[in-house]
């Protein structure tokens, strides 16, 4: 025990000169602070706004936009042999001009691509889908083919 005795002496006198040298670091800084506020104002508004404009920018960049994938289930009927059905084509009384025009249409071809292939002018084939539409009781292309493919006159 006479050891820290002996040591009490020292480590009070190195407590006052750690106490001493905290105290005048604490002052130093405390009059860096004063002497400089102006500057390490303007450096932390600068820091708070640079800070602001990064988290604005990474908001604006953000894709508004969100890719939804959606899984279902479809079920396909594998095809069956086809036959054109007789009776509802009779019913229809088309010409064998109007058929043709509508067997075209199904292939996807325009009015001069079909009057090209059958060899006629294009008021011709108007005149054609001009009656084919009206005995279909339909007003488009679409509305044709559709009926078409209800009846079973064409694939």
């Amino acid at each position: 025990m006479p050891l820290l005795k002996d040591f009490k002496h020292i480590f009070l006198y190195g407590l006052v000169l750690a106490i001493l040298v905290f105290a005048l670091k604490w002052l130093q800084w405390k009059i860096l602070i004063i002497d400089n506020a102006i500057d390490i104002y303007i450096g932390l508004v600068a820091v708070f706004f640079t800070a602001l404009g990064v988290w604005v920018a990474t908001q604006l960049a953000k894709p508004k936009i969100q890719t939804v994938i959606v899984e279902k289930e479809i079920f396909i009927t594998q095809p069956r042999e086809f036959a054109i059905n007789e009776v509802e084509l009779k019913k229809l009384d088309l010409s064998n001009r109007e058929y043709e025009v509508l067997q075209l249409l199904t292939k996807g071809h325009s009015n001069t691509e079909i009057a090209e292939s059958l060899f006629l002018s294009l008021s011709t084939i108007k005149t054609h889908l001009s009656n084919l539409y009206s005995k279909m009781d339909v007003k488009s292309r679409t509305q044709a083919l559709e009926k078409a493919k209800r009846l079973r006159i064409i694939e």
